[in-house]
């Protein structure tokens, strides 16, 4: 009778654990988050922290919502729906921006869930945000380049930014704030975020979102006006 006692007792302690360890994995690092914020105020102008929450659970986006976080973004636009239809009829002040590519068969329902997209990359895209002026008439865009002109990596070339962004303002009406690009890994990051800055004064695009988990130190030397952290903030992903 004591071992039967000793032994369920043993597992409801590995139960415990588990669920704690589970929580733990949870957890929204709003220490880090401050950290960075006050860093933000003393060396940038206007920054904001973008929460990345891709992959990680609704739990640890309201955690970080009753924290004071309302800028979130996501990668993938079925997720957010899942993820924000019911937060944002609760809290509609959180703002959600899309940092990842976009399919075109997925624009019309990102244009309707996502207040900022960082990833808009060529005409195609664009052309079908345009069908959707009602939904976008107060929506964000960032002109994502291809500052490394990676073959696997997404984004405009530099050359034809210039023909891009005229396209999508003059063309077809996109409201285009600002830049955005993702330096290749294995270079220094801030001769990308140098090279950005220099084209958003050239094309009227002052806005900057760069700087993630790894590299948002380097970023805050170019005055960005978005740093987008994931890890950082929310763990590894599940």
């Amino acid at each position: 009778m004591i071992k039967f006692q000793k032994k369920h007792k043993n597992i409801y302690i590995i139960i415990i654990c588990v669920v704690f360890l589970q929580q733990i994995g949870r957890m929204f690092n709003i220490k880090k988050y401050r950290e960075i914020q006050e860093i933000l105020k003393k060396n940038t102008e206007l920054c904001k922290i973008i929460a990345i929450s891709k992959n990680h659970p609704k739990e640890s986006v309201m955690e970080a919502i009753k924290l004071g976080v309302n800028i979130f973004g996501e990668n993938r636009v079925m997720e957010a729906k899942k993820k924000f239809e019911n937060i944002r009829s609760k809290y509609p002040k959180i703002e959600l921006h899309l940092t990842g590519p976009l399919q075109s068969n997925k624009v019309k329902e990102a244009a309707a869930i996502f207040d900022v997209i960082h990833t808009l990359d060529r005409e195609k895209i664009a052309l079908e945000f345009s069908k959707y002026k009602d939904k976008i008439i107060n929506k964000f865009f960032f002109v994502q380049i291809n500052t490394g002109e990676e073959e696997t990596k997404s984004g405009v070339y530099k050359k034809h930014l210039n023909d891009f962004i005229n396209f999508c303002r003059k063309d077809i009406g996109l409201n285009i704030v600002g830049l955005m690009c993702i330096p290749p890994i294995d270079q220094d990051p801030r001769v990308h975020f140098e090279e950005l800055k220099f084209l958003s004064k050239k094309y009227n695009c002052p806005q900057l979102s760069i700087g993630m988990s790894n590299d948002y130190e380097k970023a805050i030397e170019f005055d960005p006006t978005y740093i987008r952290l994931g890890t950082i903030l929310f763990g590894n992903r599940n």
